[in-house]
């Protein structure tokens, strides 16, 4: 059945999933202030990296005993920094079930090659039984499934009296759902994801226990500088003060601190889980009366409202090889950004064909709504061209 092109449009069509949307009515003006062409060791610029920690520790409700500080390198640079300075001290549990996931079994298995280390993984859409973790042990997990649609539901899993510390890349979780900071000893994320910001910074959040595994324990490897820590035997506490190891953007920081001031405004951490879950359930209530798509991760438990994953289910589809499937969604995303309708909602080339449409706070649910009709329209054009051919 030919569908009528929709008559609305998203007023902000990006829905990728990193970079993803800017808060709304972001505009450039909003970086007038950034420090361009300044010292990143200056007075003022040491104040604005120094404001944007303070903020993102306020918003994100994080305790004040934990110690919160700016690396390079994206998420993947700061959950890196930690592996290879804390992990080696005891044996370890990894556990993946999405492509980012299982790149840290690799960091910790053949990287690392840490003789006492466990991975456990699941299909996409699925989480490992995460009761398999030994908290002897130290436990890496990604705690939002970005290109899989799952998500741990919470933290119960972890007690609160363990002798080895976990370790969670939180990149797409942290704005969009509340962290168990107290479950929590080494925690990685990134601006580009619920903020909305530009890619190259990361975040780390470490507790009081991951300072001391600092203090205590050198790793046997070498370290590159972009990872060091510890000076002479003493943690660099001044990392924490805005005292980056390189050259920070002070561009990217303005953008942060925009976003921040911005998740402060609407009422902090609550509010941006409720407009989460809004538009997840637009989502939602879509797939619930529409017959050929459904959740990529079936179980409603462990479904991520943050990163949403659909899977194209009619017999037509089904029908197609994994190479034919990949082509059509492709083609049905390529129109809708023709259209200028919606951007980048084709998942990543490393996980199953299927669609992801990010839902973070900074995303609209009445441009999640429009986004849908075009999708259902595209669709409706791609299965006609699939039967012709």
């Amino acid at each position: 059945m030919t569908l009528p092109e929709p008559s609305r449009k998203p007023q902000n069509p990006c829905f990728s999933s990193g970079p993803c949307a800017k808060r709304p009515g972001w505009t450039v003006d909003a970086l007038s202030g950034a420090l361009a062409g300044r010292s990143h060791r200056s007075k003022p610029a040491m104040a604005k990296i120094q404001e944007m920690l303070n903020l993102t520790r306020e918003v994100l409700e994080i305790p004040a005993d934990y110690h919160v500080g700016l690396t390079a390198a994206s998420d993947t640079g700061a959950i890196e920094l930690a592996m290879w300075s804390m992990l080696g001290a005891r044996g370890v549990d990894v556990f993946g079930y999405e492509v980012f996931g299982n790149d840290w079994i690799t960091d910790v298995t053949k990287q690392l090659k840490i003789p006492e280390a466990r991975a456990f993984t699941a299909p996409f859409g699925e989480l490992p039984d995460l009761r398999q973790a030994d908290f002897n042990r130290d436990v890496v997990f990604t705690w939002n499934g970005t290109t899989s649609g799952a998500i741990v539901p919470n933290g119960d899993w972890i007690p609160g009296a363990r002798t080895g510390l976990t370790f969670c890349d939180a990149i797409s979780a942290v704005f969009g759902v509340p962290m168990p900071w107290s479950k929590l000893d080494v925690t990685s994320f990134s601006w580009q994801k619920g903020l909305g910001g530009e890619g190259q910074h990361g975040i780390l959040v470490l507790s009081p226990r991951a300072i001391e595994r600092l203090q205590t324990y050198t790793p046997p490897w070498p370290m590159p500088k972009i990872f060091r820590l510890v000076k002479k035997g003493e943690v660099a506490m001044g990392f924490f003060k805005g005292e980056t190891i390189n050259t920070p953007s002070m561009i990217a920081v303005e953008d942060a601190l925009d976003a921040l001031r911005w998740c402060k405004s609407i009422g902090g951490l609550a509010a941006l889980t409720v407009r989460t879950q809004k538009n997840y359930r637009t989502i939602a209530d879509w797939v619930a009366r529409t017959p050929w798509v459904e959740f990529f991760a079936k179980d409603a438990t462990t479904r991520s409202p943050i990163a949403v994953t659909l899977q194209i289910t009619s017999p037509e589809y089904a029908a197609l090889d994994e190479a034919g499937q990949r082509a059509f969604n492709q083609q049905l995303v390529a129109r809708v950004d023709a259209a200028g309708a919606g951007f980048d909602f084709n998942n990543h080339k490393g996980a199953p064909p299927s669609l992801r449409i990010w839902c973070g706070p900074t995303v609209e649910a009445a441009d999640v709504a429009a986004l849908l009709e075009w999708i259902e329209w595209s669709y409706a054009q791609q299965s006609q061209t699939a039967k012709a051919a």
